[in-house]
Formats: C-alpha cells, structure tokens, sequence
C-alpha cells in the first residue's frame, strides 16, 4: 500500500514514494515483515529495509518455474519465482503455512523468526515464503518498462500463489494437507483475498493490518497519525502543525532558501521551481513522522531494520523540547535525528532526482528495489494516496493532485483511469464486504493503515482482532516481554482461532 508500502512486516504495505536515497534506507523497514508492504514513503526509514537481507540467509533461496500471465493460455511464457522453505517443524499429516511476499524482497529472516513459526511449531506446519513477482529477485521480465510492469498485479500475483501451491502440493505430496495462507500489510490483504478467490487451494488465512479497501485519496492515513501523536502527549501533534506551517510559509519566499537548506542539510540547494518540488520536500519531512508512526516499538530488529529505537515518544520529546528553538527548529532537529540514524550525509529532497529515479525502467536503477513497482500498483489498482487533504492531520502542502500527478509522469497513467482502475478493485474484492470465511484480520490501533481495514468481526468465520497501543503488523513479529498484554493475548487468540479451523 503507499506508507503500505512498504511494503515490506511481511508488511511490504508500508509506504507509498519517496526519493531514492530515502528508498534506500527505507527499504529495510519495509522488507521486513517478509516484505510486508505498503507502503514505500519518501521517508528515511523505507531504504532501510532492503539494506541487510543478506547477512541472515540461512535458508536455501528456490526457484519456481512460473507463468508470465496466467489470463492469457496462448502466453507459454516462463519465469523463476523465488521461495523459501522451513521443514523443522513439520510433522506428517500437519497443514502447510505459506507466508505472502510483498512489496520488496522477501527477507529470509522470516524463515527463522516471527509468530507463524510459533504457531508452526505447535501445529506441526511446513513453512514456505514466496517472493511477489516483480520484487526483490523475482524478476518476470527483461526490465520495469512501462509495457512489461502491466504484468504486475495483485490479480497476478494471487495466481501465482495458485499455480504455486497446486504444483508444489502435486510434487510433495501435499494436496490432501489443509494450507494457511499469511501476510502482512499488502501481503494481508493478498492472504484474505487468496482465500476468497481460492477457497479450494486455502483452507484459513491471517490478513495482518490489510488494507481491503481501494481509494485514491487516503487521508485518513495522517488523521491517525496526529492521533497516534497525540496518544503520546496532546501536545505534540499541535507542534508539528505549527512547525510544519511555518515551513510552508517559508518556502513561498525564495529568499529562505539558503537557510532551508542549512537547516535541513540539503544534498544540493534548494531549488522550488513547481508545485511538485514544494510538495515532494515537504511530504519527505513529514514522511520521518508517518514512517515512525506506522511501525512504532514494532520488535524488526531480527530483520536487520535501522532506526527501531526511534519511536513516537522520541519524536514528541524532541517537538516538545523548548530548548532547541521554535517548532520550526525542533522539526529540523527530528530531520537531523533521522540523517544521523540511517547514516545519512545530507538529504535528498530534489523531485527532479526523484522523477529521474521513477522512470529509471532497469533493474539495477536506484527505485528498482521496489519502489517504482509499487507506485505503479498504486496507480494501476489501488491509490492509496496519503495527502494532507483532511484539516485533521498535522502537515500540509502535498494534496491528493501531487500524488495523481506522479501517475501521468511515470507511467502515464491518467487520472480518470486511476479512479476507474480503483473502482474495479474494490468490484473484484469487495472493498470492506468479503464474501468469505475462516479469515481473521488483525490490526492496530496506532497503525494508520487499519482505517483501510477490518476493525469490526464481520462474521464469527471472519472476525476481527484490534488490537490497542500497537502499530503496523505488530502480531506477526517475535513476542518479547515488553510486549503490551493485548498484543501478547492477540497473538494467541488468533492461535486458537487456527487451531479451531485446522479441525473443521
């Protein structure tokens, strides 16, 4: 989803768009929940979770012979789908997990941490991991053409894990074994909507904080976030409202510019030219706030992410700290807060850097770590845009016409065929009515991404889990001991809701 983005608790919903270098570090935030998704943002922390996937491989990277597009039968073309296996806690006749790649690379880490090998131990499960198309090394295709990324869709995507399972249980013998599909943020979303379009291949499924409704305009997504801020001290929304004001009037007198970009240790000066650079700088700022919000005290240190110690309550006493000037100076210290975590020499906030990186179609460019993919399902299924729209959000200047806009300069994809593509989405799916059963949708509260999602049981065969004080897919990480008590009880109701349904 966009901060859905990503993308990736197998949360690859994290985040929306962000400049490359933000990418970079943000990316392994969102990788994380198995590339949980949705959300890639112009944020520091989205480059970060790509960044260490590596170093904790202790899984065997597979390779599924897959189709390239499973609506056409005259289309005999092929691909190699990574995937991941984890056989220590299977026992004869025990179901089979699949965990739902998202929007990044699947991070093997998955394969040895988190909730589901919890509940895989207990249930004598096979575990298998399998990377989205067009993500991470699954590569469907030359490049990230325009042309070749009409590929790329949930819709696809749900085929995969079809094709997938139907061979893998034909090969091993798995066909008779009751599968239960996982996934966090967009890869949520894909575990309920596996089960709804493929009741006979997946028997339950776990939609972690899933957006299951499309909108072009998403700002309910920074309503949350000032209430997020505020659960920490009421204050502190207010702050950054005024800060984030001052800096808007600011930037309308090209005279600040030079301070502007001292203040904020810019990689170059600043140059506001249009209404995108204004926007695409002040949506970068924000977007420390949104991304810290999304995944507050998330335990995804295992994933290797960066930036984990920085929480909503560092944020607020650093706004609330008096000492440091102005709120306007306090938003700086943040900004500087997070160059300093991530490593950070300066910080690239330039949209004519940023459209260069978009359009960049090769897989070796600096957004194709999931980035430019993402924002095309954005603009090709879902929106997802969080735009400061709402007068009951902290922030300002980057409207719901900025996102749009960035359809038509990427991919050149209209507004009205955005809007139009969002409709179909939610015909195919549902939106919030799901036609469906043993599916079970935990959320947050402090996530702003549960204002998309099932926050109410629908049916007793697909209820809700909400889940107070905590944040985007919060479930699915390892348990700790300073885990809140309703997240730990969470946890096991939802074990109990699979241990139910393996018997039905």
């Amino acid at each position: 989803m966009t901060r859905l983005n990503l993308i990736t608790c197998p949360c690859f919903l994290v985040c929306k768009i962000m400049s490359s270098q933000m990418w970079k570090v943000l990316s392994v935030l969102w990788i994380s929940l198995l590339t949980f998704g949705e959300g890639y943002y112009k944020s520091f922390g989205r480059f970060n979770h790509v960044q260490d996937v590596t170093h904790r491989a202790a899984f065997d990277e597979l390779w599924f012979t897959q189709k390239l597009d499973h609506f056409n039968g005259a289309d005999r073309r092929v691909w190699k789908q990574r995937y991941f296996l984890n056989e220590a806690f299977y026992k004869p006749g025990g179901p089979v997990f699949l965990m739902i790649g998202g929007e990044g690379p699947a991070n093997p880490a998955w394969m040895q941490y988190g909730t589901w090998l919890s509940y895989a131990e207990k249930l004598g499960a096979l575990c298998f991991m399998l990377e989205h198309r067009f993500y991470g090394k699954s590569h469907p295709t030359a490049d990230l053409s325009t042309d070749n990324l009409r590929f790329l869709s949930s819709r696809q995507a749900l085929a995969d894990l079809a094709h997938f399972r139907t061979v893998i249980a034909e090969d091993r013998g798995l066909s008779n074994r009751k599968w239960v599909a996982f996934g966090g943020s967009y890869p949520g979303s894909l575990a309920a909507w596996f089960r709804l379009k493929y009741p006979h291949l997946v028997h339950a499924s776990v939609a972690t904080s899933a957006p299951v409704h499309a909108t072009v305009n998403f700002p309910e997504y920074l309503e949350v976030v000032w209430r997020s801020l505020a659960s920490e001290n009421a204050e502190c929304p207010l702050l950054v409202k005024k800060a984030s004001d001052t800096l808007l009037e600011r930037l309308k007198d090209p005279k600040t510019y030079d301070n502007l970009t001292k203040d904020f240790n810019l990689c170059s000066k600043l140059q506001i030219q249009t209404e995108m650079d204004s926007a695409y700088f002040l949506e970068t700022l924000a977007g420390t706030f949104m991304d810290v919000v999304q995944y507050n005290e998330d335990n995804r240190g295992f994933e290797g992410a960066t930036g984990t110690n920085i929480t909503i309550k560092v944020l607020c006493s650093v706004m609330g700290d008096a000492s440091l000037g102005e709120p306007y100076a306090r938003y700086a210290a943040v900004a500087h807060l997070m160059m300093d975590t991530f490593s950070m020499k300066c910080l690239d906030a330039s949209f004519s850097t940023y459209l260069r990186d978009m359009t960049n179609t090769s897989w070796e460019g600096p957004a194709a770590g999931g980035e430019r993919q993402w924002v095309y399902q954005t603009c090709t299924e879902f929106g997802f845009y969080q735009s400061t729209d709402s007068p009951n959000q902290p922030f300002t200047g980057f409207p719901l016409v900025y996102h749009v806009k960035q359809c038509a300069d990427f991919y050149n994809v209209s507004a009205e065929q955005l809007a139009m593509a969002v409709v179909q989405t939610n015909e195919y799916y549902g939106s919030y009515d799901i036609g469906s059963s043993r599916i079970v949708f935990p959320n947050g509260s402090i996530d702003p991404w549960h204002a998309l999602g099932i926050t109410l049981d629908i049916t007793p065969d697909l209820p809700a889990v909400f889940i107070n004080g905590t944040a985007h897919c919060a479930n699915m990480y390892p348990a700790r001991s300073e885990d809140l008590p309703q997240l730990a009880l969470a946890r096991d109701h939802i074990f109990l809701l699979l241990q139910q349904w393996l018997k039905q």
